[in-house]
């Protein structure tokens, strides 16, 4: 498809660096000759200088032949009227990256009018993520599918797990509608046969369904309980938006801020919050504010550096869940060795709402991909396909698929009902299919046969 992108900041950038890599015409406008250079040599996209909210800019950059724009500037402002003036310009799906809060309540009034097709907001994005995550706190990662019917869980095998030793053939004697579709160990990723030998120190992910995961936590002896209490350090969109959504469950929530009139704020706007004006990065403080006794703690301030040394030091005194932001992501590998728990990068996260959404728009070009998440540092894709009517590999056994290397089915919806496959199991049209491969820019289910 081809593609606008509004402002080439980091969400902005990111957009485009993806949208790119799956083979998108992607053009990126932006004030900053600085940033459009830089990104029209790094990436496979063109640049245009000029304000996207402009009309001559929109046109330059191709509005006519465009089937999407994209508003990813730091402006909410900007870009709804980008989205506005594209509409008029011709583009037929806009859509804005809106972070205010005062905006985000009232933009179900105004979409119509605004042609907007959809809203991203990475900081709200990013809270929805970390509270799925602590309602399973001994997950890594959670990732859902199939309208929230399927999960899919990553977790790490302890020293002491039941299932350290274990091929994957011998845990499923533990709970057969249960499977394990990726596995990291150190630097490896693997799409696992059931002759893998699970270690302890292994990352994996299971797919399950209709709370099966749950039944299996408790067999094999991980909580599963949500949390009851934490402890966030940084006050910002994403402490406000986290807070609001586990509060109602029953969460007890303190925030540490150190900007006064935030605190305020805070408290106003969150008055069920215990609200502590104080520097989070101030050990003796977190100790007194009880550190080492709640159940989850999340490190949110504006410093990346800050909320990893935070997270490592909460790591080492307490037992909590551990939550880390991550603005910028160049190290990702020597991350994922340190004690972070599990750590949310917002550019990504409302990177990948955006992708699912040209993924969905993409079934009207002939793709039939519903969802996408990226796994392991980008490495591994999960993708949702709807199965067609006439898709050349319905009714055939699985164990008679000749499919790639490093490709699992792991799941089958059919009419709500979630099927775990096996080797006899066949696809049939309008089932949603979940597949996990290390191969990337799969865009119909064909493609997963050899």
């Amino acid at each position: 498809m081809n593609i606008i992108v509004v402002g080439a900041g980091k969400v902005g950038y990111t957009l485009a660096e993806q949208l790119s890599t799956e083979n998108h015409q992607v053009t990126i406008i932006d004030k900053n000759p600085d940033k459009v250079e830089y990104a029209s040599s790094e990436l496979d996209v063109l640049g245009v200088t000029g304000n996207g909210a402009a009309l001559s800019s929109l046109q330059e950059a191709g509005a006519e032949h465009a089937d999407l724009l994209i508003a990813a500037t730091s402006a909410d402002e900007i870009n709804l009227l980008a989205c506005l003036v594209g509409k008029k310009a011709g583009i037929t799906n806009t859509i804005a990256r809106v972070r205010n809060p005062e905006y985000v309540n009232i933009l179900s009034l105004v979409r119509e009018d605004l042609g907007l097709s959809l809203s991203i907001n990475p900081e709200y994005a990013s809270a929805m993520e970390m509270a799925r995550v602590l309602k399973f706190p001994s997950m890594i990662e959670v990732d859902t599918f199939a309208k929230g019917k399927v999960q899919l869980l990553q977790f790490d095998v302890a020293e002491d797990s039941p299932l350290a030793g274990l091929s994957l053939i011998e845990m499923s004697k533990i709970q057969d509608d249960v499977l394990v579709v990726v596995v990291e160990r150190g630097d490896q990723v693997f799409i696992p046969s059931g002759e893998f030998v699970l270690q302890p120190g292994d990352r994996i992910g299971i797919i399950g369904g209709d709370d099966r995961e749950m039944l299996f936590f408790n067999k094999i002896g991980i909580n599963s309980n949500s949390i009851r209490s934490i402890m966030i350090v940084g006050g910002g969109r994403i402490a406000y938006y986290l807070s609001k959504q586990l509060i109602p469950s029953g969460v007890s929530v303190k925030i540490i801020e150190h900007d006064y009139e935030r605190c305020q704020l805070l408290a106003e706007l969150l008055p069920e919050a215990d609200i502590i004006f104080g520097d989070g990065s101030d050990q003796q403080l977190l100790i007194d504010e009880g550190a080492e006794s709640v159940d989850a703690f999340a490190a949110l301030t504006g410093l990346d550096e800050e909320n990893i040394m935070l997270s490592l030091y909460v790591g080492k005194i307490s037992s909590a869940k551990l939550l880390t932001k991550i603005t910028r992501n160049p190290f990702t590998n020597v991350l994922a060795t340190l004690n972070l728990g599990s750590i949310f990068y917002p550019r990504q996260i409302a990177s990948e709402y955006t992708l699912r959404y040209v993924r969905a728009l993409q079934n009207s070009y002939g793709s039939n991909v519903e969802t996408l998440y990226k796994l392991i540092s980008d490495r591994v894709e999960a993708l949702e396909f709807v199965v067609g009517e006439d898709c050349k590999i319905v009714n055939i056994p699985l164990h008679k698929l000749k499919t790639r290397k490093n490709l699992l089915i792991g799941s089958i919806n059919r009419d709500g009902v979630i099927i775990t496959p096996k080797g006899n199991d066949v696809l049939l049209p309008h089932d949603t299919v979940i597949v996990i491969t290390t191969h990337t820019g799969l865009s119909r289910l064909e493609e997963i046969t050899e």
